[in-house]
């Protein structure tokens, strides 16, 4: 079942379950793939790979709301945050382990050739292609930056 369909079931299933969090979120998710339908260049369908990106952006936009209302003292707001992240995340796939994301990027590293800071570009260009979806691009740059030292 493409996500698309898989998203409309469960705001049924929210709503029978009279469940605020996930229906705020899913309703959420439903808004965001309905632009993304019905945007200009779009064909009027979806693929899930673009419903992914989506998912991963409403992801990084909750997480990064709930820094902010954290330190402005207002944890009411950021634990909502939080678990309409949560719900989201059910949709993604599996993030990688640490260990998982090491040995990824250090397979890219050989295939690129790279052997200094000042060849991160690269890496991280084919990093984000490969790992799309499989882990955070912060991560991703995070441990680019770490082995390629």
């Amino acid at each position: 079942m493409a996500l698309f369909e898989q998203v409309n079931e469960d705001i049924k299933k929210a709503m029978l379950a009279r469940d605020k969090v996930s229906l705020e979120a899913l309703r959420g998710i439903k808004k965001e793939f309905l632009e993304a339908k019905t945007a200009k260049n779009s064909d009027g369908e979806l693929s899930d790979e673009t419903a992914v990106k989506i998912l991963q952006k409403m992801v990084k936009q909750r997480k990064e709301s709930a820094a902010i209302f954290t330190e402005q003292g207002r944890a009411d707001l950021a634990e909502n945050e939080l678990s309409e992240a949560a719900v989201i995340e059910k949709y993604l796939p599996a993030q990688m382990s640490d260990e998982e994301l090491t040995a990824a990027i250090k397979e890219i590293i050989a295939e690129v050739g790279a052997v200094s800071a000042k060849e991160m570009g690269k890496v991280m260009g084919v990093a984000s292609k490969k790992l799309a979806g499989k882990a955070e691009g912060k991560a991703i740059s995070d441990k680019v930056k770490s082995l390629l030292v």
